[in-house]
């Protein structure tokens, strides 16, 4: 068996023998070394962009959640400050109910009123001026038409029916008025 073992590995190296074998030629190994190059240069970018669009996956996600708890709370500063206008309007109420004297619940509600006013200006709204003014549709919107009591009010506001209010400039409800013709 030891013999048919070495015969086999005899032939198989008398067929090597044979083989004619290849020339490597300069160009043949400058290609070779340049393949191996843009081989590792693409793994390198396909690492790079699988990190890249991995981090900006994270970015997303992050900014999202950031900005749905910012939706969450936007308003949180705001109804914070509007607690102390509740607080005066329950004790408003309270001393209504107690008081037979009209004039201290009238002079009471209008300190709430003026808080509340002052408040809302310090947040940046601001009450749009409409009464004999030129009628704008930037910032009117007129209901209707009446004819004018005074020559002057023609295309003026004769009337507001509902006042209108900017938040730092930007009109957030626009006047509701009637126009003189």
């Amino acid at each position: 068996m030891a013999k048919d073992i070495d015969q086999a590995k005899e032939k198989d190296n008398k067929a090597k023998a044979k083989k004619p074998k290849k020339k490597i030629t300069k160009k043949q190994d400058k290609k070779e070394i340049q393949i191996e190059e843009l081989g590792t240069k693409l793994a390198e970018l396909s690492d790079k962009y699988l990190r890249l669009s991995a981090e900006f996956d994270n970015y997303r996600r992050r900014t999202l959640k950031e900005k749905m708890e910012l939706t969450k709370t936007a308003g949180e500063d705001i109804l914070i400050n509007l607690l102390p206008v509740l607080d005066n309007f329950e004790r408003a109420i309270k001393s209504i109910e107690d008081s037979k004297d009209i004039s201290s619940a009238t002079e009471g509600v209008n300190l709430i009123y003026g808080n509340f006013k002052s408040f809302l200006t310090q947040k940046g709204i601001k009450e749009i001026d409409a009464l004999e003014k030129e009628f704008d549709t930037d910032i009117h919107e007129a209901l209707t038409k009446i004819p004018a009591p005074k020559k002057n009010l023609k295309g003026k506001v004769v009337d507001i029916i509902e006042k209108g209010y900017t938040l730092n400039e930007k009109v957030i409800r626009f006047s509701k008025v009637v126009v003189g013709e």
